[in-house]
């Protein structure tokens, strides 16, 4: 439901304004500011008792009797959702992130330079969270026994990217049962993912036990997701921390110390972010994020899912004080999540 503030559309354009004049200016914001920015002609009188009415509706609070407003967490949603969502994408913003992130050649090189693009746009953080490892596509897979029993398991996807784990399996192999389940997997499941490899191997195994039973009992006993560590695969590329040191919403020092540690840590950009792949909208904005630190009321992030081959594999974004230029992060976050995945797809 609309907030009774926000029924005319007087009071939405003079709170779009608020906000953008607070975004460039990181200052109260006075009624005299707005007229003069206002489309029509309104005294400041006018523009005051609508301000007092956004107050009133918790979509801005005055710092100090006599400034200007700021806008609340609220007013960024509002501003978000229904003003930026409408944005289009400037054709200088186009050109410098098909500079940017032209001419990559691997999977590395386009995280990193998709990173600094998203980090350049937010000033804050530039996030990409790779795939969980169950949605990796395989190529080709290698297995080696190691003197000590333990296996290592080595992943090749499409583009020559690896991922490879050491697993301690339940029961001791041979090398030659390693190379005779690798032989398998490589000739029946090139091209799919590992999670519906599992899948398909668990119904063979349900279906014809008798014929399957060896070398997918085999299959599986290396393939399971606990021996794997697929809890713990997701990756993380992070760029731009320095921007939030330097940003004038974070002075206080322990929270600062507190979502810096939380960045370090990473695990929790990923669950933030992955949310994204579960929502409707192609980009996501989530203004406040308590999931990542106590500081989290200050910070916003935009973010959007990726793909390879159609293929949703995961998610990227940015991260920023909620005092963030939104039409031009929503944007830019939305192209660079179309070419980053035309990128994979072709490699």
């Amino acid at each position: 439901m609309r907030n009774p503030a926000l029924q005319e559309r007087r009071n939405r354009q003079i709170l779009a304004d608020l906000v953008r004049a607070y975004i460039e200016t990181g200052e109260p914001v006075s009624s005299r500011a707005i007229s003069k920015r206002y489309e029509e002609t309104l005294s400041t009188a006018t523009i005051r008792n609508v301000m007092a009415d956004l107050e009133d509706g918790g979509l801005l609070y005055q710092p100090h009797t006599s400034a200007g407003r700021v806008p609340t967490a609220a007013a960024y949603r509002f501003f978000a959702h229904e003003i930026a969502s409408q944005a289009t994408l400037t054709i200088g913003d186009r050109d410098w992130i098909q500079r940017e992130m032209g001419g990559a050649k691997t999977a590395s090189e386009i995280t990193e330079r998709a990173g600094h693009v998203l980090a350049g746009v937010s000033n804050g953080l530039g996030i990409i969270v790779s795939p969980p490892l169950g949605r990796t596509v395989l190529e080709h897979a290698r297995m080696w026994l190691l003197p000590d029993g333990r296996v290592v398991v080595v992943l090749i996807s499409p583009g020559g990217n690896t991922r490879d784990k050491i697993v301690k399996p339940t029961r001791p192999f041979a090398q030659a049962e390693l190379d005779a389940t690798a032989d398998f997997l490589n000739r029946h499941y090139s091209g799919w993912t590992l999670e519906a490899i599992r899948g398909d191997l668990l119904l063979k195994l349900a279906t014809d036990r008798e014929q399957y039973e060896g070398i997918i009992g085999n299959a599986l006993t290396l393939w399971d997701p606990a021996m794997l560590g697929e809890s713990q695969t997701s990756e993380v590329h992070v760029e731009g921390t320095a921007q939030i040191v330097g940003t004038p919403e974070f002075t206080n020092q322990a929270q600062l110390r507190e979502l810096l540690a939380a960045i370090e840590e990473k695990h929790r950009l990923v669950t933030v972010l992955n949310a994204c792949i579960e929502t409707p909208e192609p980009v996501h904005v989530q203004i406040g994020v308590k999931e990542i630190s106590e500081a989290g009321e200050n910070i916003a992030i935009i973010s959007a899912p990726y793909t390879s081959n159609d293929l949703v594999q995961g998610s990227l974004g940015v991260l920023g004080p909620t005092r963030m230029h939104y039409e031009r992060a929503m944007t830019a976050v939305a192209y660079v999540a179309q070419l980053f995945s035309e990128a994979l797809s072709k490699i």
